[in-house]
């Protein structure tokens, strides 16, 4: 049985990892300028998120997925320190406001990841 908050985070990066390939420019544009090859980046991300959303919803992946999703939060924070950065040169107050208050929202999302590994 997948518990509501599995469930939840699964739909989350359904819907992210899906809006990667809809929609790439905004992922595009947040990648960290040191990185190359952005457009793979965003793509490679993408389906790594519908996998870990996949994963999450069977138990026998579960677990791999639920360490998976954390690791892959851990490794998309450079992207939302780009994109606070960017944002505090040429944002709105509301947009800067926004971009710093979503890192440290990455610990709780990490915490939930891992829970889920171990349901």
């Amino acid at each position: 049985m997948v518990s509501r908050s599995t469930k939840s985070l699964a739909v989350l990066f359904g819907v992210l990892g899906t809006l990667h390939f809809v929609k790439p420019e905004p992922f595009e544009q947040i990648v960290p300028r040191v990185l190359p090859r952005k457009k793979e980046l965003v793509y490679a991300s993408g389906v790594a998120e519908l996998a870990c959303a996949a994963g999450l919803l069977h138990p026998r992946t579960r677990r791999l997925a639920g360490l998976a999703s954390a690791g892959l939060l851990v490794a998309v924070f450079p992207a939302n320190v780009q994109m606070a950065a960017d944002l505090r040169k040429k944002g709105s107050p509301t947009a800067q406001a926004v971009a710093f208050a979503r890192l440290p929202l990455q610990l709780p999302l990490i915490r939930w990841a891992l829970k889920a590994a171990r349901e």
